[in-house]
Order: C-alpha cells, then sequence, then structure tokens
C-alpha cells in the first residue's frame, strides 16, 4: 500500500501527500511518526487543494502538536477547509467563536454543521436555546436539518464504502481525533 501511496505522492495528488503525512503523524504503514515531515505533507496538500489538510493543519496549530501552538493560524485553517465544506472545522469554527462570546455567530457555525449532519452541532444549540442563547427556530432548524442530512446520506454503498476505508486503512484523518 505504501507504494501504491507514494507513487500518488509523485504525481502531485493532494489527498495521497495528506494520507501520507497522518502516516507519518500517527507513525502508521511501517512509518517512524515524524511530526516535521506529517506537517510538511500537510502544507503541501493543503496547498494542492487537500481540505483534511487544512483541518489536520488547523488541529495541529490548535493543540501545538509538532508546532508551536498558535489559535489564530488554527482559525484560519479551519476557516479555509470551512469554506470548502468541511464539517467538523465549521463545527470548530463554531466553538471558537462561543469560547470569544461571539454567540451569533456561534449560532451560524453550528447551524451550517447542524446542516451538513453534525450532531454535536446540533447538541451545542440545544444547550445554548437551554440557556436562552440561541431560539426555539435555531434549535428545530438544527434538528430539522441535521435529521435531513443524515437521512439523505444514508445508503448501502456508502456503509460500503465506509467499511472499505476502514478495512484498508484509507480512513484519513479518523485514525484519531483532532477536535479543537
Amino acid at each position: 500500500m505504501l507504494a501504491m501511496v507514494q507513487a500518488r505522492v509523485e504525481k502531485k495528488d493532494p489527498e495521497a501527500i495528506y494520507f501520507l503525512g497522518d502516516k507519518y503523524f500517527f507513525g502508521r504503514l511501517g512509518l517512524q511518526k515524524d511530526m516535521r515531515r506529517a506537517i510538511e505533507l500537510y502544507i503541501e496538500a493543503a496547498e494542492l487543494g487537500s481540505i483534511d489538510a487544512r483541518y489536520s493543519l488547523g488541529a495541529v496549530y490548535y493543540h501545538g502538536e509538532g508546532v508551536q501552538q498558535d489559535k489564530a493560524k488554527a482559525v484560519e485553517y479551519y476557516k479555509k477547509a470551512a469554506m470548502k465544506g468541511h464539517v467538523e472545522s465549521r463545527y470548530n469554527l463554531g466553538f471558537f467563536e462561543r469560547v470569544k462570546g461571539n454567540d451569533d455567530r456561534a449560532i451560524k457555525h453550528y447551524l451550517i454543521s447542524a446542516k451538513m449532519g453534525h450532531k454535536d452541532s446540533v447538541e451545542k444549540l440545544k444547550k445554548m436555546f437551554m440557556e436562552a442563547i440561541a431560539t426555539k427556530d435555531h434549535y428545530a432548524q438544527a434538528l430539522k436539518g441535521c435529521h435531513d442530512a443524515v437521512e439523505e446520506m444514508e445508503s448501502h454503498d456508502r456503509d460500503e464504502w465506509r467499511k472499505w476505508r476502514v478495512t484498508t486503512g484509507m480512513s484519513g484523518g479518523n485514525d484519531e481525533s483532532r477536535q479543537g
């Protein structure tokens, strides 16, 4: 598998570069854990358009894993990934806005990610509703949007695809949790 991935890396495939970076990050596929190399590969993949690499860079800067912790830089990478549809990045932006006290912006981010099927966003909006920060309408939109997204995504083919990704080790950033 490593040879196949490296062949794609040589052809500048952003997802293969990101995948290889992840294997260095976690020390998998027989590779020695090498944070510096992983981050170099994430940066290259992000520059070539990998949304997952942008998310992972946000996570490493947020947590200070292999780099100097820099939450502002983390937010920038999360924004770049969120703008391309990365749901976890969108959720993390809601988290950051909530911490800063920007509840209206947090609600917007959580609504977007809830409508993409992100259940934790629904829970955050529920909590904000219980605290009288979000409205009943916000919470209802989140519930309906999440339900609709999950229903739309459910299929036998999709389930088979997920199983294949896990069994082949192609699960990308899902190897470990990197939530901000």
